[in-house]
């Protein structure tokens, strides 16, 4: 495979990436694989690192787009940001040390969970109710923050879902503001991880330049349907994902 073939392959797919992760996050897991594939030769560290900064850009157009059409409850989000972007450093200093297999099959256990849970839960994300950021928010908050920031410091695809299902679980969201909120926290991880990347020299800037663009044109496609078809859409999308992700690892991790 030629390395033009390789480029467009990779702004294919970081377009589709930037279009899920919008909308209901787990871009990471179609945008992840291809670059593993596509760069055998290169470290685990070398293709985070380029993927990292690739998604970037897409999280930051549409994390604007959200903050300009939807209220943020920034009591909540701003802890719960600084939380998970010290955490996201720490992931990403600590790369080598937790085995990729036990982690793929975290994620898969709590993909699976997710998707039960939301499908089940008919009325989950519908309605979108007032928060009351007390001590026991801002804890909850930084907690999570604090745990998906590590993972998407150390590894990372899947997050944005993540983050999704649970400010509608556990802070009472619709699928549209946890969306929105999502993006705010990815943000923050996705800086905290490339500070340590780049500086490493974790990073491949060709590839990282296209897929970047790709992945803004996706990400502005995916917030356009999210907020004109609203939290019914996401809600559908997002099982559709989990759906789709669920196969695609069992497949990977079982035959």
């Amino acid at each position: 495979m030629d390395n033009t073939h390789v480029l467009m392959t990779l702004g294919f797919f970081a377009f589709c990436g930037g279009l899920i992760d919008a909308a209901v996050g787990g871009g990471g897991l179609v945008q992840l694989p291809a670059l593993l594939h596509a760069l055998p030769q290169s470290s685990l560290a070398t293709v985070l690192g380029t993927h990292k900064l690739a998604v970037l850009a897409g999280t930051i157009s549409s994390a604007f787009s959200y903050v300009k059409r939807i209220n943020i409850v920034w009591h909540l989000m701003l802890p719960t940001m600084f939380s998970a972007f010290v955490f996201a450093f720490l992931g990403a200093m600590s790369i080598s040390l937790i085995p990729k297999e036990l982690m793929l099959y975290l994620v898969f256990l709590l993909l699976l969970i997710m998707a039960i849970y939301t499908f089940y839960k008919k009325d989950l994300g519908q309605i979108h109710r007032y928060v009351q950021c007390g001590r026991k928010e801002m804890i909850l908050g930084i907690f999570f923050g604090g745990l998906i920031g590590f993972y998407d410091g150390i590894f990372g695809p899947g997050s944005g879902s993540f983050l999704l299902f649970i400010f509608v679980k556990c802070f009472g969201f619709d699928f549209l503001n946890a969306s929105a909120s999502a993006k705010l926290v990815n943000l923050g991880t996705f800086s905290a991880s490339l500070l340590f990347f780049i500086p490493s020299g974790h990073v491949l800037w060709k590839i990282a330049v296209i897929m970047m663009l790709c992945s803004v044109i996706g990400s502005l496609t995916g917030t356009f349907f999210a907020l004109r078809y609203g939290s019914a859409f996401i809600r559908i999308f997002f099982l559709i994902l989990l759906v789709f992700l669920i196969g695609r690892m069992g497949f990977a991790l079982f035959f």
